[in-house]
């Protein structure tokens, strides 16, 4: 009882940085997508309390994703209306559900741990880039935009050099004052105090915003509305329902709504795999969560989302990271963290818009930091550069254009280091004067054809050839043409040649000829 007690209060205290990470980047990615602004918190809503609900994953956090801000800002202008989105919306959780029964979610399991460490990496270099700007009073890009290049055809750096040219000093003081508190709380004052483990920097980081703030009132150094939390008021309950906005069902034959519902099913879905690996990656009981129910709770999200209003819904690696370095043991942070988004929007919409900006950007710069350490470098450059380049690529790669085409490149290059070293460990050959060892093991593909041809052909005459294919588990057609080859003219170079044979097994044969018989050799 004591222990669930304690992680009860653990996981409230993350949810209250989740949730206040959250907030901004909900608004943010509503505004950036072309939604009404409420839209990107009913989705952090339903992605907090239903699909942390559903999920089998115990740090993951979902809500509306930067990485289908375009997508959906595309989608939203072909529509006749918003009511027409929200339907594609709840085809495409319906597609996700399927994905989920089909068994689909293994793709992710295909990803490489280099490339899965280069994206978080990413995020947190990103995180840092971005909130750069907010932090010192530039707030003309909305929270939430990771791409490289921008909607005002700026990019990731050029931001960063107009920012510093438009400074504000208040908002300068409350993002330095919050960066200051993070690192004095994390790493002197909760060494000291078992209560303040208890309560959550960001949170004191806020009030003290909010405090700095209130009290520049009257003098100077004002911060403008842009530089607060901004989001819809409403001035009665009822007034509040008016928010929650239900689909156009007419538009159920609307071509464009189903290529819509099919890009975001597939693109919603592969972030989601994505993301719960770099969250099983980040949980320090090295969970692993199961891949096709966190489909299925997505899809279910997803369809609820679309009833409501909502824009689509992810697992997203920002929350999850926030969550996992403000000490989460369990789901139940990201679902409090719903719950205090939904409660916070409804009852003390005005106290939110209290809270600067520059607060909320040092959080976001502190947890990129977290993910983003020197040492994470040094670690993967240790591994070996079959670990460490493709793990820069990715991080390069998703710095400069998008998670999605980042990680893809990742992959790409991930898989030719594995190729590269399947290659290499496929094929063993040694010799001692007149006399050789071809050994094949693992997977003998294609790709080492011209090798193993190559050095057949340099065995000079009269040698002895052992060629052990007993290790191997696989040997392509090609590979075994090769070894038919040799042997029928080995002898012409008066060079003996033996076989050493695996278990037998009828569907793979491996055919040997020579001018004095014929052996029928078996492979595994």
């Amino acid at each position: 009882m004591k222990n669930i007690f304690r992680y009860a209060v653990a996981d409230f205290s993350a949810s209250v940085v989740v949730f206040l990470v959250a907030l901004p980047l909900c608004l943010g990615i509503a505004l950036g997508s072309g939604a009404p602004l409420f839209s990107g918190i009913i989705a952090g809503i339903i992605g907090g309390i239903v699909i942390g609900t559903l999920s089998g994953s115990q740090l993951s956090v979902s809500g509306p994703a930067a990485g289908l801000t375009a997508i959906v800002a595309a989608a939203i202008i072909k529509m006749p209306a918003y009511e027409a989105f929200l339907l594609a919306v709840i085809i495409a959780g319906v597609i996700q559900v399927i994905f989920g029964f089909a068994k689909a979610g293994v793709l992710g399991d295909y990803v490489p741990t280099s490339v899965i460490k280069g994206m978080l990496t990413a995020i947190g270099i990103i995180l840092i880039l971005k909130q750069i700007p907010h932090l010192i009073g530039y707030d003309a890009d909305f929270e939430g935009d990771y791409k490289f290049i921008q909607k005002d055809d700026g990019n990731t750096f050029s931001e960063i050099f107009t920012a510093f040219n438009k400074i504000t000093s208040l908002a300068l003081i409350i993002g330095f004052a919050s960066l200051g508190i993070q690192i004095l709380w994390d790493k002197v004052l909760v060494k000291k105090s078992k209560i303040l483990q208890l309560i959550p920097a960001p949170l004191i980081v806020v009030l003290t915003g909010i405090g700095i703030n209130e009290l520049s009132k009257g003098s100077s150094f004002i911060l403008s509305k842009d530089q607060m939390v901004s989001l819809p008021v409403a001035s009665s309950m009822q007034d509040f329902f008016t928010f929650f906005i239900p689909p156009d069902w007419s538009q159920i034959n609307n071509t464009t709504v189903w290529i819509t519902a099919i890009t975001l099913a597939i693109v919603a879905s592969l972030e989601t795999l994505l993301n719960i690996e770099a969250a099983d990656e980040l949980d320090p009981y090295n969970r692993v969560t199961p891949t096709n129910r966190e489909l299925k709770a997505q899809g279910i999200g997803n369809i609820i989302s679309g009833l409501l209003g909502g824009l689509p819904v992810t697992s997203v690696v920002v929350r999850t990271s926030a969550n996992v370095g403000a000490g989460a043991k369990s789901k139940l942070s990201a679902i409090s963290h719903g719950i205090l988004l939904l409660l916070s929007v409804a009852f003390i919409p005005s106290l939110l818009q209290r809270i600067p900006l520059s607060a909320l950007a040092a959080i976001l710069i502190y947890t990129g930091f977290k993910l983003a350490k020197p040492s994470i470098f040094k670690k993967l450059y240790q591994k070996g550069l079959d670990q460490f380049i493709p793990f820069i690529v990715t991080v390069v790669s998703i710095i400069f254009t998008d998670l999605l085409i980042g990680i893809i490149i990742g992959i790409i290059v991930g898989l030719f280091f594995v190729m590269r070293s399947n290659f290499k460990t496929a094929l063993f050959i040694v010799h001692d004067k007149d006399k050789y060892l071809f050994r094949l093991r693992k997977d003998v593909s294609f790709l080492n054809k011209p090798i193993i041809k190559a050095k057949l052909e340099k065995v000079p005459a009269n040698a002895f050839v052992l060629i052990d294919i007993s290790r191997a588990d696989f040997i392509d057609k090609d590979v075994i043409e090769v070894i038919n080859d040799f042997m029928h003219h080995a002898h012409l170079k008066n060079i003996k040649v033996e076989i050493k044979k695996s278990q037998v097994k009828k569907d793979h044969q491996l055919i040997v000829e020579s001018k004095e018989n014929i052996e029928l050799f078996e492979t595994v």
